[in-house]
This record gives structure tokens, sequence and C-alpha cells, in this order.
């Protein structure tokens, strides 16, 4: 199978020769080690020395605040928004708002005037054919809904002011419907699947009830769903910590894959989530960033993904357990991730 068929098969759960494995983002300060270890000078050399599956790609966008389309909203209208160090808790723009027409005083942002068409096409014609693609669109209208407020005044207004927040909810979940639009039409049929996140939980739970998400969270998952389904792509759902209660209803939602499995949140382990949703669902992740890549041996790093191959021979994309490798985790346990995934 080519890496494309492989990914897609995992996904769709059908059978496959061996299952998908996705090295995520390693981190910037991740790149030099990783680099040094497989004796290459960037990413494409990279995943391909590790024959990786899957191949991200981001959505460009500059506009007069932002260089990435996850920090398009200047909340604190300072002029350049930090993409590395942004916070939820900060109070942004509408921490002491109290009626719906306030929402029209922010400076909301048109993303047509910051997403270069051609440079979306440059993009996906630098893409290896034979691979997968994911699109990180994130689209995380519930963390940049906590930002708009501050998350405490976020959460309060929920319950207080629901109207309120609503009405900024809504209009981040139209910008990001209108910019992966653009997105969509730009890779004209070449994207497979797309990450959307929001991160709702904690490492023993969810930040909020089941009953909150289904009200705030849950309805633009939907919208971004079908809008990306209209296109033929899949949605891989993004959200660290334990979510458990909530995950059937991101699969009503129709996203086909939930990831990462933070491999050590409670109840989020893969055996736990095979036992509770068998073989009706997909995932991707199960490599535990915690400990096990930071601090195992190579040997043990194999021995569990022969152990997840066991659980999953199809439905789980095999990946660590947070989308950015970062600089703890040694090299060597990253190749051992994927000798081990390789193996037919």
């Amino acid at each position: 199978m080519t890496s494309k068929e492989r990914f897609l098969a995992t996904i769709e759960r059908k059978r496959v020769d061996r299952p998908a494995c996705w090295v995520g983002m390693p981190d910037q300060t991740s790149l030099p080690a990783l680099y040094k270890y497989f004796g290459v000078s960037d990413m494409p050399s990279f995943k391909a020395k590790l024959g990786d599956d899957v191949y991200h790609i981001e959505p460009p966008y500059e506009s007069d605040t932002a260089s990435a389309i996850y920090a398009a909203f200047d909340w604190y209208c300072r002029g350049n928004v930090d993409k590395v160090n942004r916070t939820l808790t900060t109070p942004g723009f509408f921490a002491d708002s109290e009626d719906v027409s306030e929402v029209d005083e922010f400076n909301w942002p048109d993303p047509e005037k910051y997403m270069d068409p051609a440079e979306i096409e440059r993009r996906f014609a630098a893409l290896p054919k034979d691979r997968a693609s994911v699109g990180m669109v994130w689209s995380a209208h519930f963390q940049d809904t906590c930002a708009a407020f501050g998350m405490n005044n976020c959460f309060m207004n929920m319950i207080d002011n629901p109207e309120l927040v609503h009405a900024v909810n809504d209009r981040i979940v139209n910008f990001y419907l209108k910019a992966n639009e653009i997105f969509y039409k730009g890779a004209k049929g070449r994207l497979d699947s797309v990450i959307i996140g929001n991160d709702m939980g904690t490492q023993r739970g969810l930040m909020l009830s089941p009953d909150l998400i289904g009200e705030f969270v849950l309805p633009g998952c939907r919208l971004l769903t079908n809008q990306a389904h209209d296109y033929g792509i899949k949605v891989i759902y993004h959200s660290c910590g334990s979510i458990v209660p909530i995950i059937a209803s991101l699969f009503d939602c129709g996203v086909d894959a939930v990831h990462p499995i933070q491999a050590k949140a409670a109840g989020m382990s893969a055996e736990e989530l095979k036992a509770k949703f068998g073989d009706s669902a997909s995932f991707v992740g199960g490599m535990d960033t915690q400990d096990l890549l930071v601090n195992g041996s190579a040997e043990d790093v194999k021995a569990r993904v022969r152990e997840l191959r066991q659980l999953f021979p199809t439905g789980l994309v095999i990946s660590p357990s947070h989308e950015a490798v970062l600089p703890d985790i040694p090299p060597r346990n990253i190749a051992a991730m994927f000798e081990a995934a390789e193996m037919l």
C-alpha cells in the first residue's frame, strides 16, 4: 500500500498491511537534534528518512498582526499576536462586555485579505503525491472564545450571559469557515484530512461540563466537520487531556478520528478506549510523550508499538500523544517508534 492508501484505510478501519505512522509536528527546538541523528538538513528529508506516512500542511496567513491563522485574533489590541506565548487566561477584548451589541466593536479580521491562493497552491505542489496530507487548520473556536474574554470570564459568561458568548463564538466560527473554504478550494482535491481542535481536557477530566461543551463547542465542531466532508476531506478532531465523556459526541458530530490519545490522562489509554469503543472508532496517537518516549529505552518504545498494533490492527494512526515532539524526546525513540510501526 502507498502511505496515502494506508492512512485512509487506517482512518476508515479497513484492512491495512501495517498501521499508518505519523511523527506529528516536531517543535522547532527539537529539529537540530533530530536532523543530526537522522543525518538530514530539512523537514522533507527527515520525513523521507523516517518513512513518515503523513505530511502536514499549514494554511498560509499573513496579516498586520499575525503570521499564523491560529493567532489571527488580536484580543489584546497590541498590534502583534505572540503565537508562541499566547495564553487563554489573560483578560481579552470582551472581558468587561455585557451586551451583544459590543461584539461589533472588535476589529474582526477577514481571512480573504490575508490568505494567498498562490501560496496555497505552492504548498500543495510541494507535497509528495504518495503520502497522506493533513491540513493543520485547527479552527480552535472554543479556545479563541476563551481568549476573547479570558478563560475565567468566558466560563462565567457561559452561565450568566450565554447570548454574548454565543455571539463571539459564532463570529469566530464564521471566520474559520471562510478561511477553510479558501484553503480547501486552493487544495484542489489534494488534501486528505484536516486537524480541527479545541483543548477541552485536563489530566483528570474535562475543563467544563459535557452539557456546556454540547452547547458551546459541538455545534461549531459539526459545522466545520460538515464543511470538510463536503470537500471529501477526513476530519481528525484534536483535544489534549482526558475527554472520555465527550468522545462519542464528537463522533456523533461526524469526526472521523480523535487525536491524540493522551496516554497518561485519565481513561485515555489505548486499552481503555478500545474497551469502550471496540472497532467502531478511529484514533491518532497512543505513544506516550509524558514518560515512555521521554524516558523509555528504544526497546520499551518498540514493545509499546507492538502492543498498540495488537490492540488496533487498524483504526489507529500510531503517533506521539502530543502533536509537537519536544526536545526532551531522544531521537532514538522516534526512530524506534517508526521501526516497530513499519514492520510487516
